[in-house]
């Protein structure tokens, strides 16, 4: 049965191609003895498709950035869509759905063009991802969008390859819940991951935080991101240093304030020969 099936499978897999009159088109294989021809045909098949499978679907995932007149954003901010932006649930009466996350469309307005391009890159498949996206950004925030078959297949598990997006890694931050899936993990940002809890503040917080980072104009976000990454709670360590920057620029206010203060009062008085003319 099984030797059958095998059998068949050369046969099929291991036909040459032919042209429209039905006549065998020549390839490299066509010189070797008819057993041999089909059988590496077949190999080449099982090589192509573990290839398709495997592989991300083209080598650049992105289109070149845009050249003048046309304005590029500096940075990339890449997004994974399930338990970052919407959670999956399922009820009786309503079946399967995603639950929108809180804050989304204030992650995507504060961190739109001309600061991102944002891009979501999911594990996804397009025909379930594609409308969910529409519903998410119908101010289309999002310049573009990679799916399952985007992905690079690797020890069973599908892994963003940063490295086929066609920019500048300097550039690009990942925002996703898991460590694994992201094939440059400099880039990465972990984010908690989302259960469904509609109290959750965590994309407001990561808003601001991307924002900062984007008007500060580093030359290299990763060296931002190695230093946010050795906290447990990246979010919560932004939130405490821009409390202390906060902090340290009233004081700096206040000193100023007290100087000129001090400044006035001395000058009011001081003798009015003594005073510079």
């Amino acid at each position: 049965m099984m030797s059958g099936m095998g059998t068949f499978l050369v046969y099929i897999w291991g036909s040459p191609v032919v042209d429209l009159n039905g006549n065998s088109i020549r390839d490299e294989f066509s010189d070797l003895p008819l057993f041999r021809q089909y059988f590496n045909r077949t190999l080449q098949g099982i090589n192509d498709m573990n290839k398709m499978i495997q592989e991300p679907s083209r080598e650049k995932l992105l289109p070149d950035p845009m050249q003048e007149p046309y304005i590029q954003p500096p940075y990339t901010l890449v997004l994974e869509l399930r338990d970052i932006l919407v959670h999956p649930e399922w009820t009786y009466e309503t079946g399967w759905r995603f639950k929108k996350r809180p804050g989304v469309e204030f992650l995507l307005h504060h961190c739109a063009p001309p600061l991102f391009e944002i891009v979501i890159y999911t594990n996804e498949g397009g025909f379930t991802a594609y409308p969910i996206i529409d519903h998410l950004d119908p101010n289309g925030y999002v310049w573009y969008r990679l799916f399952k078959d985007s992905t690079r297949y690797v020890e069973g598990k599908h892994v963003k390859d940063l490295t086929c997006l066609n920019r500048d890694l300097n550039k690009v931050i990942c925002i996703d819940w898991d460590d694994n899936a992201v094939s440059t993990s400099r880039n990465h940002l972990g984010l908690k991951r989302w259960d469904g809890n509609m109290e959750d503040q965590s994309l407001f917080e990561l808003g601001f935080m991307l924002r900062t980072i984007a008007e500060s104009e580093v030359s290299d976000v990763r060296e931002v991101l190695d230093y946010y990454r050795s906290f447990d709670d990246p979010l919560a360590a932004f939130r405490e240093n821009q409390r202390k920057a906060h902090e340290h620029e009233l004081l700096l206010s206040q000193k100023t304030q007290a100087e000129k203060q001090y400044n006035k009062v001395a000058t009011s008085w001081t003798p009015s020969f003594l005073r510079r003319r």
